[in-house]
C-alpha cells in the first residue's frame, strides 16, 4: 500500500506552546490580510496536550501578544503568582534567601502557575476556531524532501505494524503531508529535529545543546497547607554543591500542588537517580509539610533544553524551520520556556506567511532569525546566557558568578561564559565514582517507578517494534554495564531499561520495557555511547497527562 499525501501552504509538526502559537499567528495574519493560508498541525499525542509536561510558571507576555483578550476568552491561567520563596537546603536546615537579594530571574510577579498542558488544550480549541487543521495520534515519523534536498513534508507513522516488522490485521500505512513550509515543533531533542540539525549541519559553530531531566507530580493538598500562586524554589540538597539540580512547588488552583525536581544531565556520578533525588527532595523537613494528608494524582517526566543562546542552532533550512525547543529556546535561568515557544512561533509563522504572500515556498525563511535577532525573546535570552554555564561550575562558585553577571552587569557582562562539552561525555567511570545508597519508598510520600507511571497513564501496544533502538546491542553490556554499571538503568524515570542476569548471575544482558516509556528522550542525550536512540511509537501512544 502506498501513502496517501495531502497538500498544505504550512505544515507543524507538534501541538505545544511553539507549534500552536505558530499555528494561530498564521491564521491571524491569514484574516487580518484577507488571504487563504491552509495550515495543517499533527500531535503525536492522543489528544492536544496529552504529552505537556512543564512545572509550571508562565510569563504571559508572548500570550498577550498573540491573543491579547485571553483573560476574556476562557485561558487557563487562574493562580497568580502570590509569593516568591526561595531555598537553600542542607541536608536538615534551610536558608531562605532575601527576596531582594535575588537575580531578577527569580522574581515572578505578573506571573501565573498554570498546567502547560490546559494551557496548550485552550490553545489548540483557538486554533481550531481559526480553521487550523488539528489531527492528533499521528506522530512525525520521517522527513519527507524534494527532489533538489528541501524540506517537502513529513511522513506520519505506519500503524499497525508488529513487532517483527510484519504488517498485522489493523495495518495502514503512514500519510505523507506537504508544505510549502514546515514548522518542526516536536520540544525538547525532536526526533526529526535531530536528523534535519545533521543532515542541513545546523549545528556548525555552536556549542552543544545542555540539558536536564524534570521529573513531576501532582498533589492534592489539604486547604491549610494550600497558598493559590506561591512559588517555591531550592538549591542545595539533595545534589551535592558539584551537581546542578533544584526542586519546585507550585500551588495551582483547587488544593494542587505541582512538586518537582530538575537535574542537570551533564552529572558525573553514574549511580545518580534524579528519580530517587527527586523523592529525597521532598522528605526535607521544609517540603514534606505540605504534603502531610495530602494525594498524589498524576506523575510524569521530560528532558528541557537548557543551553540557552549559545546553544541555538540555525534555526532555518530550505522548506523550514525550527521552533520552540525543538530548537532549544528556553530560559534556564528563568526555568521558563513556553512564553519563549510561544513567541519563536509566531516570529516564524510571520516569516512564512511574508514567504507565501510573496508566492515563494521551499526556501530559507531568513526574516525569522532576523527577526528574532531584533526582538525581546534574543535579549532575554542574552541576559540569561551565563547562567548555566556559571552554575555548571558548582552551586556556590556558579550562585557568585551568575549574582555578579546579573546583579552588577544586569546580564550584559562583556564576556560571554562556554558550556564544556555534550551531557553524555560528562559521566564518569563507575569504578572513579562512589554508589548513592537511596532509602526506600514509604509508599506515602515517596514512591518506586512502576507504581509512578500508572500515574502517567502510559500505554503502549506491546506487539510493535521497540521505538527505543541501539545503535549496537553488544554495546549495553560490553561498555554500559562494565565501564558505568548501566546508568541507563538509573536515569530513566520509568524503568524503562533494566540488566536481567541468570539465577547464578551469568549472562546479563538489557531487558528494554519500552511499553512503560513516558517520552522524556534522557536516553538519547545521556547513554555515555550514544547508542540508543529514541523514535517516535504509533500515534497517539505514550503518556496521558491530565493537568500537568
Amino acid at each position: 500500500m502506498e501513502r496517501e499525501s495531502m497538500e498544505f501552504d504550512v505544515v507543524i509538526v507538534g501541538g505545544g506552546p511553539a507549534g500552536l502559537g505558530a499555528a494561530i499567528r498564521l491564521k491571524q495574519l491569514a484574516a487580518e490580510k484577507g488571504q487563504d493560508v491552509s495550515v495543517c498541525l499533527i500531535e503525536k499525542g492522543a489528544e492536544v496536550g496529552a504529552h505537556i509536561l512543564s512545572g509550571a510558571v508562565m510569563d504571559p507576555r508572548a500570550l498577550t501578544e498573540l491573543i491579547p483578550d485571553w483573560k476574556e476568552q476562557g485561558a487557563p491561567l487562574n493562580a497568580p503568582v502570590s509569593e516568591d520563596r526561595f531555598y537553600i537546603l542542607s541536608e536538615t536546615g534551610a536558608t531562605k534567601v532575601p527576596n531582594s537579594l535575588l537575580p531578577g530571574c527569580f522574581h515572578n510577579e505578573g506571573n501565573y502557575v498554570i498546567s502547560l498542558a490546559n494551557v496548550c488544550r485552550w490553545l489548540g480549541q483557538q486554533a481550531e476556531a481559526l480553521g487550523v487543521e488539528i489531527y492528533p495520534g499521528f506522530a512525525g515519523a520521517e522527513v519527507v524532501y524534494n527532489d533538489d534536498g528541501s524540506v517537502k513534508g513529513v511522513a506520519t507513522g505506519d500503524m499497525g505494524v508488529l513487532k517483527d516488522g510484519s504488517h498485522g490485521p489493523a495495518y495502514q500505512p503512514g500519510m505523507e503531508l506537504h508544505g510549502k513550509y514546515v514548522l518542526f515543533a516536536e520540544g525538547c531533542r525532536g526526533q526529526l529535529g535531530k536528523e534535519l540539525e545533521a543532515k542541513f549541519n545546523l549545528r556548525d559553530g555552536v556549542e552543544p545543546q545542555q540539558y536536564g531531566i524534570g521529573i513531576k507530580e501532582l498533589w492534592e493538598i489539604k486547604p491549610e497547607n494550600h497558598q493559590l500562586g506561591l512559588v517555591v524554589h531550592t538549591g542545595g540538597w539533595p545534589m551535592d554543591n558539584a551537581t546542578y539540580g533544584g526542586g519546585f512547588l507550585y500551588h495551582l488552583e483547587n488544593n494542587q500542588v505541582a512538586v518537582g525536581y530538575v537535574v542537570g544531565l551533564g552529572y558525573e556520578n553514574p549511580f545518580l537517580s534524579p528519580f530517587e533525588e527527586f523523592q529525597r527532595f521532598k522528605t526535607h523537613p521544609t517540603i514534606r509539610g505540605f504534603f502531610d494528608g495530602a494525594k498524589r494524582v498524576a506523575y510524569g517526566a521530560r528532558a528541557i533544553a537548557a543551553g540557552g543562546l549559545q546553544s541555538l542552532p540555525k534555526l532555518v533550512f530550505p522548506g523550514g524551520a525550527l521552533i520552540g525547543c525543538d530548537a532549544g529556546f528556553l530560559n534556564g535561568s528563568r526555568i521558563k520556556g513556553s512564553h519563549c515557544a510561544i513567541k519563536s512561533g509566531a516570529l516564524a509563522a510571520e516569516a512564512a506567511f511574508e514567504a507565501l504572500a510573496a508566492g515563494r515556498s521551499s526556501d530559507e525563511l531568513a526574516a525569522y532569525p532576523e527577526a528574532f535577532q531584533k526582538s525581546w525573546l534574543y535579549e532575554e535570552l542574552y541576559r540569561a546566557r551565563n547562567f548555566k554555564p556559571a552554575m555548571s561550575k558548582g552551586l556556590w562558585t556558579g550562585a557568585l558568578l551568575f549574582g555578579i553577571d546579573q546583579k552588577l552587569f544586569g546580564g550584559k557582562a562583556p564576556w560571554t561564559l562556554h558550556h564544556s562539552g555534550p551531557d553524555h561525555a560528562k559521566l564518569k567511570k563507575a569504578s572513579e565514582c562512589q554508589p548513592i545508597d537511596y532509602p526506600k519508598p514509604d509508599g506515602v510520600l515517596t514512591f518506586d517507578r512502576l507504581s509512578s507511571v500508572f500515574l502517567s497513564n502510559t500505554n503502549h501496544e506491546e506487539d510493535q517494534p521497540c521505538h527505543l533502538r541501539l545503535t549496537n546491542p553488544a554495546v549495553a553490556i560490553e561498555v554500559n554495564l562494565a565501564l558505568y554499571d548501566a546508568p541507563e538503568q538509573r536515569y530513566c524515570p520509568a524503568g524503562v531499561y533494566e540488566i536481567v542476569r541468570e539465577a547464578d548471575g551469568s549472562n546479563p544482558r538489557l531487558q528494554i520495557n519500552a511499553q512503560n516509556c513516558v517520552h522524556c528522550k534522557t536516553c538519547d542525550i545521556k547513554d555515555p555511547t550514544q547508542n540508543i536512540t529514541w523514535v517516535a511509537p504509533q500515534g497517539g501512544e505514550g503518556p496521558v497527562y491530565p493537568n500537568m
